[in-house]
């Protein structure tokens, strides 16, 4: 009988999602192991996620393994995934969604309109800070990277004044903190944030059987009109992007945000319908922020200007 080799990076967090598969791969009978993947993204912790190239440096050598036949399937987190997968490759499953979320985490948990002013917020997203800035220009947003533990342990040693995590993260860890949930009207999450893919290779349909019982249908169809937005944005594009769908019956809301690399101009929308349209829905949504001016922001900041001779 086949034994299945799932293809993680080394964090907690991933190896949770990891573990999350694997036991539902052996309780239907299957036997399955974790096989730990170093990304590039892991390997240099310290450079911001723009420098480094954004979307696919944590998931790059993961689906090289799974290409090569040295993995069977990965559990990635599908806000790290790039709106298109690798020929051979493809998103078999879409697990139930976490608390798609941002929170504040502070001493007090005082909420964004409870910090003092000129307080300091560690966020590693251009996303999260662009938000910030637009609800409270007084607050000073510095770069913040690594694992959730080292975040926490850089806001416990007074680094920041807060800092921002995805909902989904803490409560997948079981980590309680002082913070906030912060409301969709405050900060949108990134387009699949919460959310797990399972990634496979194409035609291995001895893996998709398995998988069938564990696809959320909500879900996938919230992270549809998500990614649609994303890609017809541009996909890979560096500029603060956020997306979230809510699914409601037979009903999809979607939210999007864009904004210019410094979060000027800040640019939302929405746009509601049938779950079953959830592609063209996340696709008109992005038309209309292009229509008014999303093109801008997404184009990065003017060329400096040449030196005189």
């Amino acid at each position: 009988m086949r034994s299945f080799v799932i293809g993680s990076r080394g964090s907690r967090l991933a190896i949770w999602q990891a573990e999350w598969l694997r036991t539902r791969i052996v309780a239907a009978g299957r036997a399955a192991r974790i096989a730990i993947i170093h990304t590039s993204g892991d390997l240099r912790p310290d450079q911001p996620l723009p420098a480094m190239g954004g979307k696919g440096v944590f998931v790059k050598e993961i689906e090289e393994a799974l290409l090569a036949g040295t993995v069977d399937l990965a559990a990635h987190s599908l806000k790290d995934l790039p709106t298109a997968q690798p020929d051979g490759l493809r998103i078999a499953c879409v697990p139930p969604r976490e608390d798609p979320r941002d929170v504040l985490l502070a001493p007090g948990a005082p909420g964004i309109a409870g910090l003092r002013r000129g307080a300091v917020i560690g966020t590693g997203s251009p996303r999260r800070a662009c938000q910030i800035r637009a609800l409270r220009p007084d607050l000073e947003t510095r770069d913040l990277r690594g694992n959730v533990d080292t975040r926490l342990a850089r806001l416990t040693r007074g680094d920041y004044d807060a800092i921002l995590l995805a909902r989904a993260g803490l409560s997948r860890l079981g980590i309680e903190a002082e913070g906030s949930v912060l409301g969709f009207d405050e900060m949108l999450p990134a387009p699949g944030q919460g959310a797990m893919a399972i990634e496979i290779r194409d035609g291995d349909r001895e893996i998709e059987d398995l998988l069938v019982p564990h696809h959320h249908a909500p879900t996938a169809a919230a992270i549809t009109a998500e990614r649609a937005f994303l890609r017809g944005l541009g996909g890979g594009c560096q500029a603060p992007i956020a997306a979230v769908g809510e699914v409601d019956g037979a009903r999809l809301l979607l939210r999007g945000l864009v904004a210019g690399p410094d979060g000027h101009p800040l640019l939302n929308d929405r746009r509601e319908g049938e779950v079953a349209a959830a592609e063209s829905l996340g696709l008109a949504l992005a038309d209309a922020l292009l229509s008014r001016g999303a093109a801008a922001c997404l184009a990065g900041p003017p060329a400096p200007p040449p030196e005189a001779p």
